[in-house]
């Protein structure tokens, strides 16, 4: 009978169509393009591997701009002030994370992973350059009316990222909108330190409450506009308005018939979840009429949906929210602003594309030039006032200026298959009929190069001998060996899946929710080691007890991501070192959409500003992320009680011969309880107990400059306030 190596043998040289989909090689620079190259190529490459190199494999140049690159060690650096950022400017984000995670005796914080890294000289500059786009549109036009933008909340309700943007925007009159009751209080709040002229802009559904918090906020000097989502909430608007003797301002918000096709384009069009027809528009007109309320109407708003992939569809979306808007004033409205809603979207995949829903073929200077040409075009025609122009432009705003750090923390084993010692004609010994039937059969073809031919054979092969160990009359050890016929075989012709699976110290239910739950993209590459050539292609497997749990499209098309081998099997069960893995432009909706699955927290948090300090960075904030405790509060459980029921037990079942038994075993639960839920190295559990539960580590900002001087050194003081 044939042996197993003849057929391997017969099978070496690999057919066309089953080459491996990337085999390590790049093309070379002058053959790439400038929005990035294929991960599937196989030009070779003669060339030493360089930072240049993977930043065209990972599409750095394309979704990165201008905030991040690859530098010469081979890692990311941010540049906090975009296109403008000099080069003693830039964050070495590898240095950030080791600050961040470092022990503190090592003169790091000792935060655990997973990490967000915000940028908060990046978050500044979306704001500066959506408002210097519209500017620059607006003076270009000549257009008689101004930009103010509001951020909404719901895309990150973070207390220091909307403190900041309020901090940020205060100057150009930006302000905030909110779509719930929560959201509206803190955006009161929050806007008590902003610009006396920030709109407050108030979504969402409403009732008597709702209203009559935004009614104060009016008396507080705020500048509330209650937006009408539905019709029947103007009743509302006009009975609480009386009762507390406010005179509203008062916006609703249209249902155009633009729409864009996809996901994000479900919330437009006149089958949207919110807004008002046409027909319910003139009810409202001819209501606020009778009531002698007509002027309060002052704002339009609508929503053509996020992502909008292209300035012509903005644009026709655009002028048919003006006509609107002109038609209102005809019929005796007030009106003075225009909301144009969300929707300038970002370039997940650096591919600058019109027909893909993680891209956008525009810049944001494009966007706003569309935006100012439309409305004014409109309104001239009518000879209308050019209104006020506002947006909700969450996503633009926050996305790039947090970052996920993550650690990978071991490695599926890439072994080459082997028939078991004992021989593949014990094995063989052992079939059926049918199943020698299909070795024979498999083994011919092999001779023949009949490759396909080979595949089906060999599946055969395998599913005959499965239901042979199911009714036991084949063992384990036969059926390995039948794996590894197989595997030989697919290695032998070239098809064999050499991807790998990477497991990360990561909830992708928490902390990327988007993936998960509609297939949103983001990129995702290792944070250094870009200097060196990826040795492999790999999935990315989280920690969660779910098959779900993992990350297996990628941006570009892409079912797998091109890796570096693990060092030492892996920092946390091996003695190697960390690979660090980041997730960029995850600054909106993943935080606040993040559950508790298998009771993963969220991460901790890091805050990092540009100085001109010796590392380019201070860390101005620092909040470690939830521990058990925390997470289990969350579900109703008491950590308190539970503690001390499991500390009488270990008294209870402690070595009676060992006096302090249970004393250590409650010292050790104790720890347990106020530790992250996420994996650590041994070398750091004895840490994690150090900063207490729900602390925070900060630098005040009024010392900020010190601060930023000391952050090398070995010395630095950390002020510590428990929460």
């Amino acid at each position: 009978m044939l042996a197993l190596a003849s057929c391997v043998d017969a099978a070496v040289a690999s057919p066309p169509g089953y080459a491996v989909a990337w085999d390590g090689t790049v093309p070379t620079l002058e053959s790439s393009s400038a929005s990035g190259v294929s991960l599937s190529t196989n030009t070779t490459i003669t060339t030493a591997w360089s930072p240049a190199h993977s930043s065209m494999l990972y599409r750095v140049d394309g979704w990165g701009a201008p905030y991040f690159t690859v530098n010469s060690s081979g890692n990311i650096s941010v540049r906090p002030y975009g296109a403008e950022t000099l080069a003693h400017q830039e964050i070495d984000l590898l240095k950030v994370v080791k600050k961040a995670s470092d022990p503190n005796a090592s003169g790091g914080l000792g935060l655990q992973f997973p990490l967000i890294v915000r940028f908060s000289d990046v978050l500044k500059n979306r704001l500066e350059t959506l408002q210097s786009a519209f500017d620059f549109a607006i003076q270009s036009e000549n257009y008689e009316a101004h930009y103010q933008g509001v951020y909404p909340v719901k895309c990150n309700q973070d207390r220091f990222v909307v403190e900041d943007i309020v901090k940020f925007g205060s100057g150009f009159r930006f302000g905030l909108e909110a779509g719930s009751k929560p959201e509206l209080l803190l955006a009161m709040s929050c806007l008590c330190k902003g610009s006396s002229e920030a709109l407050l802009v108030c979504n969402g559904f409403k009732d008597a409450e709702y209203i009559s918090l935004v009614l104060v906020a009016r008396k507080l000097h705020l500048n509330t506009v209650i937006v009408l989502e539905q019709e029947e909430e103007l009743d509302i608007v006009i009975n609480v308005s009386r009762k507390l003797r406010v005179r509203p301002v008062i916006g609703l918000r249209a249902k155009l018939r633009t729409k864009h096709s996809g996901h994000f384009g479900s919330t437009s069009g006149e089958k949207g979840k919110f807004g008002l027809t046409t027909t319910q528009i003139l009810r409202v007109m001819k209501k606020l009429e009778q009531h002698g309320m007509l002027d309060c109407l002052q704002l339009l708003h609508f929503h053509i949906g996020s992502q909008i992939p292209s300035t012509a569809l903005l644009s026709d979306g655009v002028r048919e929210a003006s006509q609107i808007y002109c038609e209102l004033i005809r019929l005796g409205a007030c009106m003075k602003v225009i909301d144009i809603g969300g929707g300038l979207g970002i370039d997940y995949d650096g591919s600058k594309s019109q027909d893909s829903e993680i891209s956008v073929g525009y810049s944001i200077e494009d966007y706003a030039y569309a935006v100012v040409l439309a409305v004014k075009s409109v309104c001239d025609r009518n000879g209308v006032k050019h209104p006020v122009i506002c947006s909700e432009s969450g996503r633009a705003i926050v996305s790039h200026h947090s970052v996920l750090v993550f650690e990978a923390v071991s490695v599926s084993s890439n072994e080459s298959a082997e028939i078991p010692s004992f021989g593949l004609q014990y094995l063989l010994e052992q079939l059926t009929d049918d199943a020698l039937a299909d070795y024979r059969n498999l083994s011919a073809a092999a001779i023949r190069r009949e490759y396909d031919t080979c595949l089906v054979y060999a599946e055969q092969l395998k599913q005959r001998c499965v239901q042979q160990f199911k009714e036991g009359s084949l063992g384990m050890e036969h059926l390995a060996a039948v794996d590894g016929l197989c595997e030989l075989m697919s290695k032998a012709i070239g098809i064999s899946d050499n991807v790998r699976t990477y497991n990360v110290n990561l909830s992708v239910f928490t902390s990327i929710p988007d993936f998960w739950g509609i297939g949103q993209l983001f990129p995702i590459i290792p944070i250094h080691r870009l200097d060196e050539r990826p040795g492999t292609r790999g999935i990315l497997s989280d920690l969660t007890c779910d098959s779900d749990g993992k990350i297996d499209k990628f941006i570009g098309g892409e079912s797998s991501l091109p890796l570096h081998e693990l060092e030492g099997n892996g920092s946390v069960n091996g003695h190697g070192g960390k690979y660090y893995l980041g997730m960029f432009l995850g600054g909106a909706y993943e935080e606040a959409l993040g559950g508790v699955h298998n009771l993963f927290g969220g991460p901790s948090i890091v805050r990092v500003m540009q100085s001109d300090g010796p590392c380019s960075f201070a860390v101005t904030r620092a909040v470690p992320g939830p521990t058990c405790g925390d997470v289990l509060r969350v579900m109703q459980h008491e950590p308190a009680l539970m503690f001390e029921t499991l500390k009488h037990r270990a008294e209870e079942f402690s070595d009676i011969e060992d006096a302090n038994g249970g004393m250590s075993l409650a010292s050790g639960l104790a720890r347990s309880f106020n530790s992250m839920p996420y994996l650590v190295s041994s070398a750091s559990c004895s840490l994690i107990a150090a900063n207490g539960n729900n602390a925070h580590l900060y630098c005040n900002e009024d010392t900020f400059a010190s601060a930023a001087d000391s952050v090398a050194a070995e010395d630095e003081k950390w002020s510590f306030c428990a929460a």
